[in-house]
């Protein structure tokens, strides 16, 4: 009989793109996208006929988009930075 043997295990382990860092800060992202979209919902009106002035408040229209982007520029250093050696 023939006899098999695993290429695999004698070649070399290539090295994890991601580091222990980088996932912190992908979750680190994670939260702050997740807190700026939970302040961005909300603001109806139980009677459609009452205008209401909620949905134009500061943590809708000003605070909510600020942790979003902080939250996307925190996601692209995560992808971005060099694991250690």
């Amino acid at each position: 009989m023939a006899k098999y043997e695993f290429k695999n295990s004698e070649k070399e382990q290539k090295p994890m793109p991601f580091d222990r860092d980088n996932y912190k800060w992908v979750l680190i992202g994670l939260a702050f996208l997740l807190v700026g979209f939970l302040l961005m919902i909300g603001g109806g009106s139980d009677n459609p006929d009452v205008f209401n002035e909620g949905m134009f408040n500061f943590r809708r229209l000003t605070l909510s988009p600020i942790l979003i982007l902080i939250g996307f520029g925190i996601q692209f250093y995560a992808i971005m930075k060099k694991p250690k050696e």
